[in-house]
């Protein structure tokens, strides 16, 4: 039997900073920024999701010369009702200004 585990906060979070993105790609400085997480709790978060086949991820060229390639990612079906199942508790919905639940 598959074990599940219950989402952490800061998964929630960065779910729901994707979901208000709609069908946008969103990067991982904003998402950090977003989110209320550090780089460190955040990529290896994206990759899990990722991996599980919640979030799609490219890579994008830059738009101005002198900059590197940005990763993007946004939302599959599956990782949209993961995120409408798991909204971030309410504080940390109000700390980081996401919405707390999408009904």
């Amino acid at each position: 039997m598959p074990r599940t585990r219950a989402l952490s906060n800061h998964a929630r979070s960065v779910l729901a900073a994707l979901l208000d993105a709609g069908a946008g790609w969103s990067h991982g400085y904003e998402l950090c920024r977003l989110a209320g997480v550090k780089s460190g709790t955040l990529y290896p978060l994206l990759i899990r999701l990722e991996a599980q086949g919640h979030l799609e991820a490219e890579w994008q060229q830059p738009t101005e010369g002198g900059r590197p390639p940005r990763h993007a990612y946004r939302l599959t079906p599956s990782g949209v009702q993961l995120a409408r199942d798991n909204p971030p508790e309410r504080k940390v919905a109000a700390r980081s200004g996401l919405r707390e639940a999408t009904t």
